[in-house]
C-alpha cells in the first residue's frame, strides 16, 4: 500500500514560490468576499471572477464599477455585492475563442495569510466549475502548479475519511 504524506510546512519552488494544487481556496478580502474556490489556470493570461448585475459608474468623476457575487459553487442565495475602481476595459478571448468585451478591477488575492494585488476580468461564469480562475499573471513569481494536488493549503484543505476496515477472517 502506497500512503501520501502531506509535508507539515508549505511546499516551496526554487525562488521560494508556493507550491499549490490545480484547484486551492482564496479570500478577495477588498470585495468582501471571505473564501471563493478558484481553479488555477497556466493555460488562461488573465484571472477571472463571476460577477453578475455589473454596472458600470462614475462617483465623483472616478470610474466604478458594481456587480454582485456568488462566492459558492452551486449556491445562487449566497450574494456579496461589491464595489471596485474601474481599472480598464478590454476584449478577451473566453473558453470558447469568442472575444469578449470585459471591466477589469484591481484587487488584493489572499491565500494561505498572503496577499497581493491582482487584475480580475468580471464575466459570467456562472455555466464554468469553478466561480473564479486565476491566470498565469497572478501566480507568477508566487506560485507553481503542481497538477496532482487539490485544495493542498491547510485552510481549505478537503479532508479525507478514513478508510473503511474490513474484518479479518480469522484463521481457525
Amino acid at each position: 500500500m502506497i500512503r501520501i504524506v502531506r509535508p507539515a510546512r508549505p511546499m516551496t519552488g526554487p525562488a521560494g514560490e508556493q507550491i499549490v494544487g490545480w484547484r486551492e481556496w482564496f479570500g478577495l478580502p477588498n470585495l468582501g468576499v471571505p473564501r471563493i474556490k478558484a481553479k488555477l489556470d497556466t493555460g488562461a493570461r488573465t484571472s477571472a471572477l463571476h460577477a453578475f448585475d455589473v454596472e458600470r459608474l462614475t462617483i465623483d468623476s472616478r470610474e466604478w464599477v458594481q456587480f454582485a457575487v456568488h462566492p459558492l459553487q452551486r449556491d445562487d442565495r449566497t450574494v456579496i455585492s461589491c464595489l471596485a475602481p474601474l481599472l480598464d476595459e478590454r476584449g478577451v478571448k473566453n473558453s470558447g475563442g469568442q472575444l469578449e468585451h470585459r471591466y477589469f478591477i484591481e484587487t488584493t488575492l489572499r491565500m494561505d495569510g498572503r496577499d497581493w494585488p491582482i487584475e480580475l476580468s468580471l464575466t459570467n461564469r456562472d455555466q464554468m466549475g469553478f466561480r473564479m480562475l486565476i491566470g498565469r499573471t497572478a501566480m507568477h513569481g508566487r506560485l507553481i502548479v503542481n497538477p496532482a494536488l487539490s485544495y493542498s493549503l491547510k485552510r481549505g484543505a478537503r479532508r479525507r475519511r478514513p478508510a473503511k476496515s474490513t474484518p479479518r477472517k480469522e484463521a481457525i
